[in-house]
């Protein structure tokens, strides 16, 4: 019988989440304005704190091969425990003296990794913990979501920004805390079994198999081509967000700021409230359509806005239907592939949309310098309605109830194996 109830052990695992993203946004806040504090120089300030996303493309389906490897709840708490040590090492560092710009790219890039760590083992562990169940993954990864966009997003930046001025090392020590105490949450999860996998096999082996695993089927890698899509087209427009306010719209630094706020609220009532809906009404298939056409749509009005109040309204739009968009299709995911392969088509999926954004945010760049500032927004909306053509096949409906049912019978199989 399908379950309606969320386990117990869910509510400490989103307690736990909850947590670290309030120290997450806080670090956040705090990264660059110690660089800044460091070194002026705006490059150097902006590679500190690109240096956290990159263990991404580095070594993401290296990751994503040895969670398939380990036991995944293990993995997330060591993950806590190695970010809490590193950042009260980097406290202690400020604490001597001993700071200095290369210490926070060695810092953020180490912080990043452990995150890539912690985020592929708990996409991991979800389905299991919550035995597959679609509705009860959506319900979950929209409160997760919704968790860390009013945590990390609204509540964490003004707290790390507060904490920097009466200790400049304050919101990493903060943070420390905060990765200590879901470390501890999470110790008390239910255990997971650890996947099957084949003797002798290489690291390299099994992410290969893991990236061919999206690339050759196509709903996965619909799946992925969207947030990659879409993480090109925001990139290209936010990269040059902060200009558009400012020039196109009128806005100064508080009016920049309500954008991001009202984008975010935008994101919360689609994690949190549209998706279910959504997904019962439309399918998840047809669901997935609309959201993309919505937020091209969004897009393009924004860019071609001469209203602030209107401009934000597109803005929080947009935010809804990218949260939707992403509650939705990453739960599908995890019901859909095998558990021996969730760690590794995590990290693959999270490879191919992490990769696209700096590309957008260069051509952002080049596009508002050379055509004017509302040329990215333009461009933006085509590509993400384009893509949309492209992939609504790969992601129907019917392609959908076909995927759920394979995996409803490998799932059923191998239960009763058990």
């Amino acid at each position: 019988m399908t379950k309606t109830k969320m386990p117990p052990a869910f509510s400490r695992l989103w307690t736990a989440a909850t947590v670290s993203s309030l120290g997450d946004g806080a670090y956040t806040a705090a990264l660059p304005l110690l660089a800044l504090l460091l070194d002026s120089d705006p490059l150097v300030v902006s590679l500190v704190t690109v240096a956290v996303l990159a263990p991404y493309p580095v070594a993401g389906l290296f990751a994503g091969a040895l969670v398939d490897r380990w036991d995944r709840r293990r993995t997330m708490w060591l993950a806590d425990l190695a970010r809490a040590v590193l950042l009260a090492a980097t406290v202690a560092a400020g604490a001597f003296g001993w700071l200095s710009i290369p210490v926070l790219f060695v810092v953020a890039f180490l912080l990043g990794t452990g995150t890539l760590f912690f985020d592929t083992a708990a996409q991991a562990y979800l389905p299991d913990l919550l035995a597959r169940d679609q509705t009860l993954l959506r319900r979950a990864n929209g409160y997760l979501r919704g968790a860390s966009t009013a945590a990390g997003q609204f509540a964490g930046p003004p707290v790390g920004s507060f904490l920097f001025t009466v200790g400049r090392t304050l919101p990493f020590a903060v943070n420390a805390l905060t990765y200590v105490a879901s470390a501890v949450l999470i110790r008390t999860l239910p255990p997971a079994p650890v996947p099957e996998r084949t003797p002798g096999r290489s690291v390299w082996a099994d992410s290969k198999e893991g990236f061919a695993y999206v690339v050759k089927d196509r709903l996965l890698l619909g799946l992925a081509l969207r947030p990659a899509v879409g993480n090109l087209a925001f990139g290209a427009f936010g990269a040059v967000l902060v200009v558009f306010a400012k020039d196109a719209l009128g806005l100064d630094s508080a009016g920049y700021g309500f954008l991001l706020a009202v984008e975010a609220a935008g994101g919360l009532v689609g994690a949190m409230v549209l998706a279910g809906p959504l997904e019962k009404w439309l399918g998840t298939g047809t669901a997935l359509t609309v959201t993309a056409v919505i937020e091209g749509g969004a897009v393009l009005v924004f860019g071609l806005a001469r209203d602030p109040w209107l401009a934000g309204a597109m803005f929080a739009l947009c935010g809804c239907a990218m949260a939707t968009t992403m509650v939705l299709g990453g739960s599908l995911r995890q019901v859909v592939v095998p558990a021996r392969l969730m760690g590794r088509v995590a990290a693959a999926s999270r490879l191919v949309s992490a990769s696209a954004a700096p590309a957008g945010a260069a051509l952002g760049g080049w596009l508002a310098a050379t055509a004017g500032v509302r040329v990215p927004y333009v461009a933006a909306a085509g590509v993400l309605v384009s893509m949309t053509l492209v992939t609504m096949s790969m992601t129907s409906n019917k392609k959908i109830e076909e995927a759920l049912a394979r995996a409803k019978d490998s799932f059923t199989v191998r239960s009763g194996a058990d």
